[in-house]
């Protein structure tokens, strides 16, 4: 390029004269609305470059903006499913608070109707595995708790205490079969033993073959054996066939006694000792 230069010293600055005075020109001269030559030739040579400039940043900012208006609506889906699972955990306790209440004032009701004294007691553990057949009680000596007490609740009969503890007490359930309660049938006031059977079954035994016993006949207490009064409800027949000489009689228990939460202890005072108590106790 320099060899060129020295070769052609005058057409070089012929050129730039020539440049030059184009420049001052375009300085010069005014288009309509007094815009100089030299703006739009700017204008013409950067356009595109400030055009594309322009878009690369208008699309960067919603893109942004895009992104905010995303961030922010990802939050408030947080917030509202944060807050949604806080409803439904308060409605699922006052739910169960509810039932609670209702399960306390049945009990109450039921204990309100009984001839016998007795006092409420929470149902605090049982023993480990399937078909468990003894329960905990926070009941014991202090309460004044003794052993073959009866347990209930007003769906039914549970069991009697079988070990006592100063502030506790165990609780033998029917279904155990070591536990015998004695009973009779609803309608035709037949006795018989209930014995524990398989799981959530007993089972009613001693009954001649001959008798007649329809399935869902109601089973009470007979008062026979000295623990349960009389009249309590202890379940209903499922089945009932023809055995040797006894029938061979299922009864299904009245209370569920997997869900025991809240039970009454009876204690064996007549009607007339607790009008005594009540007497000497306003």
């Amino acid at each position: 390029m320099p060899a060129i230069v020295s070769r052609h010293p005058s057409f070089f600055v012929l050129l730039g004269v020539l440049l030059a005075q184009l420049l001052l020109l375009s300085v010069q001269i005014t288009r309509n609305q007094n815009v100089r030559l030299i703006h739009v030739w700017a204008a013409t040579a950067f356009g595109p470059f400030e055009e594309g400039f322009h878009d690369v940043v208008e699309g960067t900012v919603q893109s942004w903006k895009a992104v905010h208006v995303l961030w922010a609506d990802q939050q408030e889906n947080q917030m509202m499913g944060t807050q949604l699972v806080v409803a439904r955990a308060r409605i699922q306790e006052l739910s169960e608070k509810a039932a609670e209440v209702q399960h306390l004032k049945a009990l109450l009701n039921f204990k309100s109707q009984l001839s016998y004294r007795s006092i409420a007691a929470e149902v605090i553990a049982s023993s480990p595995g399937i078909g468990s057949t003894v329960v905990s009680i926070d009941r014991g000596q202090d309460s004044g708790i003794t052993v073959d007490l009866p347990v209930v609740t007003p769906e039914g009969v549970v069991g009697k205490t079988v070990a006592v503890y100063p502030h506790t007490a165990q609780v033998l359930l029917i279904t155990d079969p070591s536990c015998g309660v004695g009973c009779m049938l609803g309608k035709s006031r037949l006795q018989g033993i209930l014995k524990g059977g398989s799981q959530d079954r007993c089972d009613l035994q001693y009954v001649m073959d001959e008798e007649k016993v329809s399935a869902g006949e109601a089973v009470l207490t007979s008062g026979l054996d000295q623990i349960y009064p009389k009249g309590l409800l202890v379940g209903y027949i499922v089945r009932s066939e023809d055995g040797n000489i006894y029938k061979q009689i299922a009864v299904k228990p009245a209370v569920s006694l997997s869900r025991l939460e809240n039970v009454l202890i009876l204690f064996k005072s007549r009607p007339e000792e607790r009008q005594a108590l009540n007497v000497g106790h306003p």
